[in-house]
């Protein structure tokens, strides 16, 4: 074990190295950055994927600013001469410290607490950017065995543009993004794509509760109706929690979400609402099949902030975020999509940081989530505690992140985890502690 960390702390300080005495002004070249001819610090703060104000005003014009590279242009047509493309891949390793499977308690570790090498943990080609003058396009085609091609999808159409506000309709579908896929632009984890850190849950109260980020709770398709100014945004959505081929009609759940987004100082400031109602009847899109369905009810708020400035010659970016699902009605038979608890309500507040040490090169970080979770009747509780109680679920989490260029990046987190949740053997077997490796590439 000690042979091991040695060789992993030789292969970072040498990567350090080559990053160092490389060439410093090398540009990135994903999809965006070939269409318009900037590099890729022209529109994310500090590193991607979090936004600067360049980078918000670029996404809320639909992806459709373009610089130097060549169009083909006709009447009803205007398209860049090569069609933008990326590959966006991350490579993790995580390692916990708990004790024993979750279910098999008689035999050694296994997975994470083991030491897992995720290779990789997310691979995708990222297609994206200029479709018409007033039209855009974004689509992340997950790559590997099994996995859904049209897994981050949507088009952009400007409806109007007047006095620098856009106005723009929005058709989506999304495998993680949830709701808020169709349009954001904030940092502080309303949407999975524009998170500072890799440990998502430990930095984000909408990433804890499932709002984005979740497989399972952050499905979505539908259209959004955005409002935007570089002072503000607005967007209403109606939206169902599926992704794919499935059967909903136009009985659609709802997502209203707000932001203002002033330049104070020069700090760029944000202050942000978002409400999640109604209900989805789901069927099966089979006629030949039974005619099931499942109602899901999605009700959650969550309040965000951000500011993004310097201080000392240092860039720094704070988030803050607080996100609550009621429970579910006590003999309701629909799915309570964010928390299917009878018995309380869930809920979490988290702070995250992060200081540019070295500018666009490294970054600390470090950030603080309170929150409750549920124990199941799965949990083996060692304790009192019935599996309806409402457990303390906190994380702390310490970070550092390092750009060998603009596109390629090093990250290392630590996080700890406390709260009551933990005292049940199922959670002790999951560990209370979590490092993770990751190389975050974007060519």
């Amino acid at each position: 074990m000690k042979k091991l960390s040695w060789l992993f702390l030789i292969a970072l300080f040498t990567l350090f190295l080559i990053s160092a005495i490389s060439i410093k002004d090398v540009e990135a070249i994903p999809a965006f950055a070939r269409q318009t001819g900037h590099a890729c610090s022209t529109c994310h703060f500090q590193s991607f994927p979090t936004l600067n104000a360049f980078g918000r005003a670029f996404k809320a014009g639909g992806y459709t600013q373009i610089g130097e590279q060549g169009k083909i242009e006709d009447e009803g047509l205007s398209i860049p001469n090569v069609l933008n493309a990326s590959l966006i891949a991350k490579l993790r390793y995580q390692k916990t410290d708990g004790t024993k499977n979750a279910s098999d308690q008689s035999n050694d570790k296994s997975g994470t607490n083991k030491g897992e090498l995720q290779f990789p943990d997310e691979a995708s080609l990222l297609l994206g950017g200029r479709a018409a003058e007033n039209i855009g396009f974004y689509l992340e085609a997950s790559l590997g065995t099994g996995t859904d091609t049209f897994a981050n999808f949507k088009v952009p159409i400007k409806l109007f543009e007047v006095s620098d506000t856009y106005i723009g309709l929005i058709p989506f579908t999304s495998a993680t993004g949830g709701a808020s896929h169709g349009f954001e632009l904030l940092n502080t984890g309303s949407l999975v794509m524009q998170i500072p850190w890799d440990a998502r849950t430990a930095i984000s109260a909408q990433q804890y509760l499932g709002l984005s980020g979740d497989a399972t709770t952050s499905q979505a398709e539908g259209l959004t109706l955005a409002i935007a100014h570089e002072m503000f945004f607005v967007n209403g959505t109606l939206w169902g929690p599926v992704h794919g081929k499935i059967a909903t009609g136009t009985d659609l759940s709802n997502y209203i979400r707000a932001a203002v987004t002033p330049n104070i100082a020069g700090w760029d400031f944000a202050l942000g609402a978002a409400l999640w109602g109604g209900e989805t009847k789901v069927g099966a899109s089979d006629t030949g099949s039974a005619n099931t369905e499942t109602i899901y009810q999605t009700q959650a708020a969550a309040f965000d902030a951000q500011a993004q400035g310097e201080v000392g010659g240092m860039t720094l970016g704070i988030y803050l975020s607080y996100a609550n699902a009621p429970k579910k009605d006590t003999g309701s038979t629909k799915t309570n999509l964010f928390n299917d608890s009878t018995t309380n309500d869930k809920n979490a507040a988290a702070v995250a940081v992060q200081l540019g040490v070295i500018p666009n090169k490294l970054t600390l970080g470090g950030a603080y989530r309170i929150g409750n979770a549920e124990e199941s009747s799965s949990g083996k509780l060692s304790d009192s505690k019935t599996a309806t109680t409402k457990r303390g679920d906190n994380a702390l989490m310490l970070a550092a992140k390092y750009m060998l260029t603009q596109n390629v990046q090093l990250q290392l987190s630590w996080e700890s985890m406390s709260g009551d949740k933990y005292d049940s053997v199922l959670n002790k077997s999951e560990g209370t502690n979590r490092m993770t490796f990751v190389l975050f590439s974007a060519f």
